[in-house]
């Protein structure tokens, strides 16, 4: 995470096969798109059944009427997507048209359907979103380093794909390619699985006392923070891959059944936590990287405002990338503790210069 999020300021028109986009769907990914490819001078029209969002998302990107677009995104809910197919397909018969739906299978029905349009579409999905949707959450990097799955069939035509493929990595993700079956099956596993969990689990705490609710750490926030998502798109996801979930969630329940009659016998609580330890170290870093393995930074700061931001200009300062950070503050308590993660050389770096010039730090974790 660089010390500053956000835009970098304006960027360089970059030369593209495509100078003009309709996105039909102005949510946070559709949105988020055009924020992203106006960046680099593509005319957007942002197209939505609610006249609201199509106002916002328009007034956003400075949305212009398309005459000829080379590509027409659709960014709704897959359930909403037949009834825009036909009438796209009809008014830009000669346009690359994608999807950036979670499921890829049923997409793929649909589309079929309508004949002479199946060589044209190039089923999608970017691995990239946020808790809170809508087109005031939309962010122009909200791709940049992420994957973006693509799923062309047999019948799609390679100068789609290419130009779909463009489009991209023009928004500055990197394009994998999968199978539709392939691709549900990933994200029911990595996407639709953790959130159905953590959203069991923040389910747990309803009607749970107040002043127990005080003392919720890091752990608690981490583990329930997917489960702040929007329901009305999260159940159509999970509807839509409900088959491979079954198995899913069917495993799920042997492991907790298992737990559940075990807990009486410590080596089989061990032998729970260190497969999620395992499981957990599977997970890659950042750009698909192999994970790093970072240094902890803690640093004890006065709760008023302007702290966070003094360090981060330290940072950018000595030219440390700080990779994530975590908050702790107790209510009522009149200073908080801040733990930066970074790279081992980084955390030294910080380290030296912050408890030279006055801040509160304490010894590196590793």
């Amino acid at each position: 995470m660089s010390a500053l999020a956000g835009s970098d300021g304006p960027k360089s028109h970059a030369r593209t096969s495509f100078s003009q986009v309709r996105i039909v769907g102005s949510g946070l990914i559709g949105t988020s798109i055009g924020l992203g490819l106006v960046q680099h001078g593509v005319q957007v029209e942002m197209i939505d059944s609610d006249p609201r969002s199509q106002s916002l998302a328009s007034d956003l990107i400075g949305s212009k009427e398309t005459k000829s677009p080379e590509i027409v995104i659709f960014a709704l809910p897959t359930g909403q997507l037949e009834m825009v197919l036909h009438g796209e397909f009809n008014l830009n018969p000669k346009s690359t048209f994608m999807d950036v739906g979670s499921v890829k299978t049923e997409v793929l029905l649909k589309v079929e359907s309508i004949p002479g349009m199946s060589d044209r579409f190039v089923p999608s999905h970017p691995m990239a979103g946020r808790e809170i949707g809508g087109a005031s959450s939309a962010r122009a990097d909200l791709f940049v380093g992420r994957s973006w799955v693509v799923t062309p069939t047999p019948s799609t035509n390679s100068e789609s794909t290419e130009i779909v493929q463009d489009l991209i990595s023009l928004l500055g993700a990197t394009s994998l390619v999968l199978s539709a079956a392939d691709h549900d099956a990933a994200v029911a596993k990595i996407s639709h699985l953790p959130q159905i969990v953590s959203s069991l689990l923040a389910k747990q705490l309803i009607g749970t006392k107040p002043e127990w609710m005080e003392l919720s750490g890091q752990g608690l926030r981490d583990s329930t923070r997917i489960a702040a998502s929007d329901e009305q798109l999260w159940k159509e996801i999970i509807y839509s891959n409900r088959k491979i979930l079954t198995k899913l969630l069917k495993d799920l329940k042997m492991d907790l059944e298992g737990l559940i009659v075990n807990l009486e016998d410590s080596s089989h609580i061990e032998k729970m936590l260190s497969q999620g330890r395992i499981g957990r170290e599977l997970i890659p870093g950042k750009h698909g990287g192999k994970a790093r393995e970072y240094s902890y930074l803690p640093i004890v700061i006065d709760d008023k405002p302007g702290q966070l931001a003094a360090i981060f200009n330290e940072c950018s300062t000595l030219g440390v990338n700080v990779e994530d950070l975590i908050i702790e503050h107790s209510p009522g308590q009149l200073s908080a503790l801040i733990t930066l993660s970074l790279s081992a050389p980084d955390a030294h770096k910080l380290s030296d210069h912050l408890g030279a010039i006055g801040w509160n730090v304490h010894p590196i974790r590793n």
